[in-house]
């Protein structure tokens, strides 16, 4: 294993035990859960927008599941506060994955990308942002 992927792996691990975001908000503007049945992840994201309405002022989540699930979705909510609903619905998944920084599975990157997709399906609600082709697909493997 290379230096750098050490470095992942403990930011991975840091996120996972000191999760960023980690709690309810109350109230929230959005809410959404998803899980991921094939490993059982589970993941709620609230969101609370700033006064235009539009900007992520405030991104919480809840959930159980594999350290790759939840430490993603604690970076996920540090990378998205102070975006807008419509710049969050359109963030490609490879931008979190690179976050992530290491190379995952097939199965270990529908775990990354959990809370992204429960994410995207939230602000679709509160918001009306379209959600992109590649979260339709998902929407067969994820409960949301």
């Amino acid at each position: 294993m290379s230096e750098l992927e050490q470095m992942y792996r403990e930011v991975i691990l840091d996120h996972y035990k000191n999760p960023r975001g980690h709690g309810a908000l109350d109230p929230a503007d959005a809410t959404a859960e998803g899980q991921n049945p094939l490993c059982g992840d589970e993941v709620t994201i609230f969101v609370r927008f700033g006064e235009d309405g539009e900007t992520i002022d405030d991104v919480g989540f809840e959930g159980r599941g594999c350290a790759i699930s939840q430490a993603a979705t604690s970076m996920l909510t540090e990378l998205v506060k102070g975006r807008t609903a419509s710049e969050v619905a359109s963030l490609p998944k490879e931008d979190l994955l690179e976050e992530i920084g290491i190379p995952l599975t097939p199965i270990r990157l529908k775990c990354a990308i959990l809370g992204l997709g429960v994410l995207k399906v939230a602000l679709h609600r509160a918001k009306g942002t379209p959600l992109p082709p590649e979260w339709q697909g998902l929407a067969d493997d994820l409960t949301i």
